[in-house]
């Protein structure tokens, strides 16, 4: 891609792939050192600065290509956001292993899936859903990752 008009950079013309609810609507996933890059942005209260974004995922992307480390299976490549507080979000980007010059992290923990298909500000009415259907299995969320599937371009597309 000559323009940076997507998130992820790639050979193809493809930016977001087509997402598939089916394979993390209700599904349950035990992560033991899932291999991570992580970068951090500021909010305002955990409204995002939609360019900070786009000049990180580039950062990390371009670090994980340059190492080898980024599967070649797009539909693997996952990229999470967490709000660790109201003026700051972490963003994740999967990888297959150590990343230089890069924040590696690994997540350890099991993880409930769910898919809501609607817009960035419904995020804590899913989180409060979430709870609901949590407390009513008798578990307790610990944290949330959020993980969008398209980059405002593509959200259009798709």
């Amino acid at each position: 891609m000559n323009e940076k008009t997507c998130l992820i950079d790639t050979d193809d013309k493809e930016c977001c792939l087509k997402f598939h609810p089916e394979k993390w609507d209700w599904k349950t996933f035990i992560w033991e050192n899932k291999s991570f890059i992580k970068e951090t942005i500021p909010t305002f209260f955990h409204i995002p600065f939609p360019p900070m974004i786009g000049k990180k995922i580039w950062k990390m992307d371009k670090l994980a290509r340059e190492a080898n480390m980024i599967s070649s299976d797009k539909e693997e490549v996952l990229v999470l956001f967490r709000d660790s507080s109201a003026f700051k979000s972490e963003i994740y980007l999967s990888v297959i292993w150590l990343v230089s010059n890069a924040n590696n992290v690994t997540i350890s923990w099991n993880f409930i899936a769910k898919v809501y298909d609607w817009w960035y500000n419904s995020v804590p009415k899913f989180i409060k859903q979430l709870d609901e259907y949590l407390l009513s299995i008798d578990k307790k969320a610990k944290d949330y990752y959020v993980h969008y599937a398209y980059c405002p371009k593509c959200s259009v597309k798709y």
